[in-house]
This record gives structure tokens, sequence and C-alpha cells, in this order.
């Protein structure tokens, strides 16, 4: 039972960051009708800038904080000079972008960071806790904790602010959201902020167990992915469920049956999910009246 509890909280901490970066697709994908598969690569790129500030001497939440503002550039700058210019374009073309961006991002971050895996961690350590005989580390529990936070705070602004009732109006009807008065264009920027700082966050938090490389983001980006698919684009609820589904059964298919099968059980699970509800767990079908 203390080995069943253990890889549940070790499938929360991952699954977390699955729902951290999930809520970020979604949430560009409500508003802008993009899917951003670059956003594993801007999540890398963020956390490389925290490497740099780690490197230097600085502690670790100065450079927590350090990603965290050059994720907001970065996802300005991607949606100003990319997104925006092909805001008319068909959904596939959108799609080639984010594909090219992940070919940009990539090549950049070799090119100035080098292939290479770098070591960071947190510059304070703490002993494991012992809860019932049951061993719970600290960063576990750390993690968990700011991304419950995190995603509290998005859902109360989406839910209860003026903020929410414009992305949820943007995101129903662009033109009736002008028509409202609502600066739509101000706030596909802000999701796409938003967005980036999710995936930042997802990266820097994951960083000290991964290091930090030009590959860190890859399962993670892909696991957030299925995620989104498995709770439902069109929920915000839905990726943080399917986050947490997905970090829980990988750690315990990895534990009873095999880390050979965990891949595969897990994708399976997204097959499974879209053949029996195609929209997702939370998903529902999105009719438009003519």
């Amino acid at each position: 039972m203390e080995i069943l509890f253990q890889n549940i909280i070790a499938g929360l901490e991952t699954g977390s960051l699955y729902a951290l970066a999930a809520l970020g697709l979604v949430l560009i994908f409500r508003t802008q009708d993009v899917i951003n598969f670059a956003q594993g690569e801007m999540a890398m790129f963020s956390s490389f800038i925290a490497l740099k500030i780690w490197q230097n001497n600085m502690p670790y939440p100065v450079a927590f904080i350090g990603a965290i503002v050059f994720a907001i550039v970065l996802g300005f700058i991607v949606e100003r000079l990319f997104i925006r210019p092909a805001s008319k374009a068909s959904l596939v073309s959108k799609m080639i972008i984010t594909l090219g961006l992940i070919m940009i991002i990539d090549g950049l971050a070799a090119a100035i960071f080098g292939i290479d895996s770098h070591y960071f961690r947190k510059a304070l350590t703490f002993d494991n806790l012992n809860v019932g005989g049951v061993i719970i580390q600290p960063n576990a529990l750390f993690i968990i904790l700011i991304t419950i936070t995190i995603m509290a705070i998005l859902f109360y602004l989406i839910r209860k602010t003026i903020f929410g009732i414009a992305i949820r109006a943007t995101a129903q009807n662009e033109t009736t959201a002008k028509l409202m008065g609502i600066p739509v264009s101000k706030f596909y920027s802000l999701s796409w902020v938003i967005a980036t700082v999710l995936g930042a966050i997802a990266g820097v938090l994951i960083a000290p167990t991964t290091n930090v490389s030009t590959t860190m983001m890859m399962e993670v980006h892909l696991k957030s992915f299925i995620a989104a698919v498995v709770g439902g684009f069109s929920s915000f609820i839905g990726p943080v469920v399917g986050g947490f589904i997905i970090g829980i059964l990988d750690n315990l298919v990895g534990m009873y049956i095999s880390l050979k099968w965990k891949t595969v059980i897990v994708y399976g699970l997204l097959i499974f999910v879209l053949i029996v509800k195609p929209n997702g767990l939370f998903g529902k079908v999105q009719r438009k009246k003519v």
C-alpha cells in the first residue's frame, strides 16, 4: 500500500506538469483556434534562460522569475510576428507555422546553448518526509502545490473576472466580441503570453529532474498534448484531469506492469478515449446555428 501511495504521489507530480502545459495548449486553442506544437520548444528555451541565470550564481527563485519574464516576452513576440499575420489562414496553415517554430527555436537553442545536457538543481534540499511509513519527497509536494495554486488562480481569472469573460467571449465568436468592445487582439497576445508562461513554469520545475537540454521537453509536451485530448480541448478543467490521469497511469503501469509497456498503454488510452468520446472526457460538441 505504501508503494502504491508513493507512485500515486509521483504520478500527481508529473501529471501536474502535464496539466500546466496542457492548459497552455487549450488556452491558445480556445482563443485563436491554433494548436501550438512549438510550446515544448518555447518552454525549453525559457528553461535555458533560467539555467544561465542560475549559473551566474543567482538563486533558484531568481532563475525561476527570470524564465517567466523571458516567457512573457517570447509569447508576445511569437504571437505578434508569426501568428497574427496568419490570423486569416486555415487551421492547417497555422499548425504548419507552429511546426516551423519548432525547427527555428530548436535550432536557435542548439546554436546558442549547445546540445549538451546541463545540471540544474535548486540550491536548497530537504530530507524526505515519512508519513505513516510512506516516504514522500518534498520536491514532489512543492511541484504539486505550486501547480495547484497556479491552476486555481487561472481558473478564478477565467470564471470570475472580466478577463475570463473576454476570453470566453472571444473563443465563442470573435466578431461579436469586437462588437462588445473587447480588444480581441490584446487578448490574443495575452493568451499566448499566459500559455508560454505556463509551459516555462513546467519546464523550470522539471529541469532539476531531467537536466536542461534541447530535448528536455519532448516527452512532457507530448504527454501534455495527450492530456489535453483526453480531457477535451473545449474544456479548461479537462486538461487538468487528463494530466493527472496520464501522470498516475504512467507511474502505475511502469511499476506494476512494465516500463516497456508504459508508452503503449498511454497511447492506447488516447485512442480509446477518442473512439468512445471524440471530444474528450469533458469536451462538448460545438454546434453553430446557420
